[in-house]
């Protein structure tokens, strides 16, 4: 299979030419080591991995004795593995001024991400990779638009297929990450009980110290079940036989773990009577799919909860926006004590971008009127509008548009 170019590659080398160690992070098997070694290709760079016992022993035993082997630039796979190299990691840091010679993956965890935070204070940049995006599933150009205006949306329209609901749920029930591409139902199924079994509960076990492995997938499958709905801690506690803190911290380990993520509400001083419940996604759609046992496309597609999959697919790849592009971006929600919603709203130059998403191909145009309750926090309001299933972009008004769920 050929190697699939990644959004986060720009970023990563911009990094790499101005920190002295870049490590990416990210879930499991979501390709930050293929990705590295793909850079890496041709530079002389030296790769180890510490998943071989033999150089996992020597680095955790004498730090010293493995860089005297294993000279930088150096490209460190696994690096959680041994902890012990940081601390070396920062003394040859201090001896040399050359950028980007210290290149780390690892999986995501906090106890790695303090570790390397507190180590190597002011001399790393810590990025975060996710599985595979719509844009680079395609061989697309990571062109994360600049803004949602009618002009800047029809120029994008040109340049892409169609909007098509059954390649969007596809997407949707497939998921993004790299080694299931060409596997059928049945591979991807045994797969992903395997990535539970082999990864998702021994890291909860070794790097989180859980010990109750049965409730830990039943509250996996419960945030499943609850996906782009409001998190409520006791309800997920009671689907997985425990306390709603033991809920709490369970669904924090998630997010640590690069599985789910938690949408924050948008908070204005100016705006009164404001919900502070997050809302819960996936950072894999196929992974939500699989543990909810939607077989197939298109029981995905015709069921109940059709809807809040593709809401999840779209916040999901807007995330990816957010990381890999180069302009700060803030992704919330808005939801008030009236229940007044609006699905997302991305913060982007001083603005405010809401949208709302909706599974028909021709949405009622009067799902924006919630957007002027975001004039009341005194913030300019910028282009949005309705993403959808809609072929094309089409005018609402002179703000909003009719927004294909593809262009995003």
């Amino acid at each position: 299979m050929s190697y699939i170019h990644r959004s986060l590659e720009r970023k990563f080398l911009k990094m790499s030419s101005a920190f002295k160690v870049v490590m990416v992070t990210g879930a499991r098997q979501v390709g930050k080591s293929t990705m590295l070694k793909h850079l890496a290709k041709d530079t002389g760079r030296v790769y180890v991995s510490m998943d071989d016992s033999d150089i996992r022993e020597l680095a955790e035993s004498d730090p010293k004795l493995f860089f005297q082997m294993y000279h930088p630039p150096i490209l460190i796979d696994e690096v959680q593995k041994a902890p012990a190299l940081f601390e070396q990691i920062k003394i040859l840091c201090d001896e040399s001024d050359e950028r980007g010679r210290f290149w780390l993956t690892g999986s995501q965890s906090r106890k790695l991400v303090k570790k390397a935070g507190d180590s190597l204070a002011g001399r790393i940049c810590i990025l975060r990779l996710f599985s595979l995006s719509a844009k680079e599933l395609e061989g697309r150009p990571d062109d994360i638009p600049e803004d949602y205006a009618l002009p800047s949306l029809l120029q994008r329209s040109q340049r892409i297929v169609d909007n098509d609901i059954q390649d969007i749920y596809t997407r949707i029930w497939e998921g993004g990450m790299p080694d299931m591409l060409s596997m059928d139902a049945e591979l991807r199924r045994e797969y992903w009980n395997s990535y539970i079994d082999s990864y998702l509960m021994r890291d909860a076990v070794d790097d989180n110290g859980i010990q109750d492995t049965e409730g830990f997938r039943k509250l996996l499958r419960a945030c499943a079940a609850f996906t782009g709905e409001l998190v409520n801690y006791n309800d997920l506690g009671s689907a997985a036989g425990v306390s709603g803190a033991t809920a709490r911290e369970w669904v924090n380990i998630l997010q640590t773990m690069g599985i789910i993520f938690l949408l924050e509400p948008y908070h204005n001083n100016e705006l009164k009577r404001m919900i502070k419940t997050p809302k819960l996604y996936f950072c894999d759609t196929g992974f939500c799919a699989f543990l909810s046992s939607w077989t197939s496309r298109d029981t995905l597609m015709n069921g109940a909860a059709s809807g809040h999959y593709l809401e999840n697919y779209v916040v999901s790849e807007m995330l990816r926006n957010s990381y890999y592009g180069e302009k700060k971006i803030n992704l919330n929600f808005y939801r008030d004590t009236n229940q007044k919603e609006i699905d997302l709203v991305m913060e982007m130059d001083g603005q405010l971008h809401p949208f709302e998403i909706k599974r028909a191909a021709s949405p009622e145009k009067t799902a924006i009127k919630t957007f002027s309750l975001l004039k009341k926090g005194g913030k300019d309001i910028g282009t949005g509008g309705i993403i959808c299933m809609a072929a094309k972009p089409f005018p609402i008004d002179s703000e909003n548009s009719i927004i294909p769920v593809n262009l995003m």
